[in-house]
């Protein structure tokens, strides 16, 4: 008989805890710099090459300042539902599949 106790289930599910927070992680890290590159990029300092072109009459990068970044943010939290949702679903298929081989929940 063993003195040595089974590996407490918590410990497996450690693995899918790090990739499933890393790739939120690295989503979001993404996603913000999208959203900086629009914002700030697009409307202020690349300002003056997007005035050059002209939306409805409008300089393209007074647009970008005024509506183009708005814009843009609610893309990027449609995304982020988007791809959360299915990173989310696929998690919790890995924890039930973790589940059904070791016999049980944590």
């Amino acid at each position: 008989m063993s003195n040595s106790s089974p590996p407490e289930k918590g410990d497996a599910y450690q693995p899918l805890l790090k990739r499933y927070w890393k790739g939120n992680v690295t989503l979001m890290l993404i996603l913000l710099f999208i959203w900086a590159l629009a914002g700030l990029g697009c409307g202020v300092l690349f300002a003056d090459k997007l005035n050059e072109m002209k939306v409805g009459g409008i300089p393209l990068g007074f647009w970008f300042a005024q509506q183009g970044s708005i814009i843009v943010f609610v893309l990027i939290i449609l995304v982020f539902c988007i791809v959360t949702n299915k990173r989310d679903e696929q998690h919790h298929k890995d924890i039930e599949k973790l589940d059904t081989q070791s016999g049980g929940g944590i």
